[in-house]
């Protein structure tokens, strides 16, 4: 019977907790996408203001390295980037280093919406820590090492 199908490594599948986690997970960006649209931003958009204040230090922010975070085609980000700049969220800036290369930065604008934005999601991820953080232990690895498997994809590009 196909529910007696064990993974080749003979590691039991906990469907249960994948389910839960899927509906954690789910239920966290249907509430993100709520929070947005609320303040006046398309989901994508917070995704992508998030990003760009959350862009690792040292790191230059482009379009290029902004398609790349928010995992979408290049010509996807210009056109989001295109948008966001539009409604006054960010500004394009010529790099000091290399006047060839346009930077992304955050306008006050964008700035102020993202703090209200920011506490309603450390709150809500607070909510969901003990129900995630229980699941989370439920897959750690039993040692440092992970399975094969976890070498497959993690995203795919859209």
């Amino acid at each position: 019977m196909p529910s007696d199908i064990v993974p080749s490594d003979g590691t039991p599948v906990d469907y249960a907790a994948l389910a839960e986690f899927r509906f954690l997970l789910r239920g966290f960006i249907e509430f993100s996408e709520v929070a947005a649209r609320h303040a006046g931003l398309t989901p994508r958009q917070h995704q992508a203001l998030v990003q760009i204040k959350g862009f690792p230090a040292g790191r230059a922010v482009t379009v290029g390295a902004l398609a790349a975070r928010l995992h979408i085609r290049h010509h996807s980000a210009v056109e989001l980037a295109d948008r966001l700049e539009q409604a006054g969220l960010i500004e394009r800036v010529a790099d000091r280093a290399d006047r060839r290369r346009v930077l992304i930065r955050l306008t006050a604008k964008s700035e102020a919406l993202l703090v209200g934005l920011a506490l309603a999601h450390q709150q809500e991820l607070q909510r969901l820590c003990p129900a995630l953080s229980g699941l989370l232990a439920k897959f750690s690895p039993p040692s440092a090492s992970l399975p094969p498997s976890a070498s497959l994809p993690t995203s795919t590009r859209m």
